[in-house]
């Protein structure tokens, strides 16, 4: 299928997203598509799929002028969607998920189960995934709810397959294996749209890439014909020096400690974090990295253990309580977990420090209104005010209302979880500053991420989980992919 627009405009009340943008799609190509949050690089595609009507424009598809009036239609014509945040049915299970309105019949009209359980165990096998179908679809890590989604758009047969962020929750070894299903897919003439903000993956996998800035297209250009750094530039419309920005925190004393945590998906954590230091967690999807987070927030239940504060043993039962001790969990899960998506900006940053704003019960706005414009400002997050409702924003603004919404509580042990995934490779590095700046200020951190590359850059040690337990702790000094991955699947 070869698809090209042209002029594409699109406006969301006074808001103009897409200003003139222009992308062609050539059959059995992987085609990346990248450009900061807010670049408008989603709402393009959502453009083509019919979930947004265009303001202007054409659509070409084989040649022919075509506009789908809704996603369904945009599929039955072969074109597919996975998008960033998963539309998953929490309480179905992970077979009526993959067929949830495309249900295969029998005779009568009755659903083919048995037809149903063999197509998905084939795309599971092809992705290498071991998932029982039968398992509620809500008790799935993210990482297996993206598993989830890309096997149901491989089951459509789609001609041109829209992948937003697909990488984003998964393990090396899954990512390894997407790779694989892609270069296939690519080989039966299936053309991929691949946005992502992971620039190892786009110069490994795709023939050609378009970059957005501000709702425009920048430039296309076959992979071989640009670079990292060009790349980049064009995205940001400027320079960007090293991506990880140099560490220069002296770790002081202990902030906090686990020891000996044991929870239902882990046992026997021991770990400890000091006044201005990173500590890094890795490990394969699955492992537990996650569980213990959740544990020590009080999210999750400890079977036993004990955690300190400066030295001294606290209890958490609740997420409230670790609130009050000053300690912020910023959740891989921001959709669902982390933002109340129909309250505005402003009440998600408010939310965990207004009893700060109000001593005497009543809230004080203006305090409040000066606090979340500050945030705002610092975390740059694109807005048009500080009163737009947040599931209106772009996936890395929303990770950035997040991240505002912990750093207000003025916390002493931070624990990041994933916390930069979905967001681009400028907002990143700002993300990499600001805890740059929390260290400086005496901050400990705690950060879990599945980009090995991350952990590398920002830790100043690293924590290996396997299978519920520390498989190893390694120095940044002398720290690489390959004894990280070692410690991961556990080797010594």
């Amino acid at each position: 299928m070869h698809i090209t627009m042209q002029g594409i405009y699109k406006a969301f009340g006074t808001n103009q997203v897409l200003t003139g943008v222009d992308f062609e799609l050539k059959e059995g190509e992987v085609h990346a598509l990248m450009g900061e949050n807010g670049a408008g690089k989603s709402t393009m595609m959502n453009v083509l799929t019919g979930l947004h009507s265009l303001d202007q424009g054409k659509i070409f598809v084989d040649g022919k002028e075509m506009y789908f009036k809704n996603p369904k239609e945009a599929e039955q014509a072969g074109i597919t969607f996975i998008h960033q945040e998963l539309n998953i049915w929490p309480e179905m299970s992970v077979l009526d998920n993959m067929f949830i309105g495309k249900e295969p019949k029998k005779a009568f009209g009755l659903v083919d189960s048995a037809k149903m359980k063999s197509l998905a165990q084939e795309q599971f096998a092809r992705l290498d995934v071991s998932l029982p179908l039968d398992k509620e679809a809500g008790s799935c890590s993210v990482g297996e709810q993206q598993m989830i989604e890309i096997a149901k758009a491989l089951l459509t047969k789609a001609k041109v397959i829209i992948m937003d962020e697909p990488t984003a929750a998964l393990t090396e070894r899954e990512i390894q294996k997407l790779f694989e299903v892609i270069a296939s897919l690519k080989k039966e003439g299936v053309s991929i749209v691949y946005i992502s903000h992971r620039m190892e993956e786009i110069f490994a996998i795709c023939d050609r890439i378009t970059v957005m800035r501000d709702g425009k297209t920048v430039d296309t250009k076959a992979i071989p014909e640009t670079n990292f750094e060009e790349v980049v530039r064009k995205m940001v419309g400027r320079e960007l020096t090293d991506r990880f920005p140099k560490r220069d925190s002296k770790p002081g004393e202990t902030v906090f400690e686990v020891k000996n945590l044991t929870g239902k998906a882990f046992r026997d954590v021991s770990f400890s974090v000091r006044s201005g230091e990173i500590v890094g967690v890795s490990g394969l999807m699955g492992a537990g990295r996650t569980e213990i987070m959740r544990g020590i927030f009080g999210l999750d239940p400890i079977a036993s253990g004990e955690v300190l504060l400066n030295g001294k043993k606290v209890t958490i039962k609740n997420a409230n309580q670790a609130v009050h001790l000053g300690i912020g969990f910023i959740t891989e899960d921001r959709k669902d977990e982390g933002l109340v998506l129909d309250f505005s900006i402003k009440d998600n940053i408010a939310l965990p420090s207004l009893y700060s704003f109000a001593p005497k019960g009543l809230i004080q706005e203006k305090a409040e209104k000066d606090f979340v414009d500050m945030l705002i400002k610092r975390l740059t997050v694109k807005t048009e005010s500080a009163e737009t409702r947040v599931g209106d924003l772009s996936g890395g603004n929303q990770q950035k209302v997040v991240i505002a919404k912990w750093i207000g509580i003025g916390p002493k042990e931070l624990i990041l979880d994933e916390p930069t995934r979905g967001v681009d490779v400028g907002a990143k590095r700002e993300i990499y500053q600001l805890m740059n700046e929390l260290t400086n200020r005496g901050v400990a951190i705690i950060m879990v991420s599945s980009e090995l590359p991350e952990v590398l850059g920002m830790s100043d040690r690293i924590l290996v989980v396997h299978e519920g337990k520390i498989a190893g702790e390694l120095p940044q000094e002398t720290a690489t992919q390959e004894n990280i991955m070692t410690l991961a699947t556990g080797g010594q």
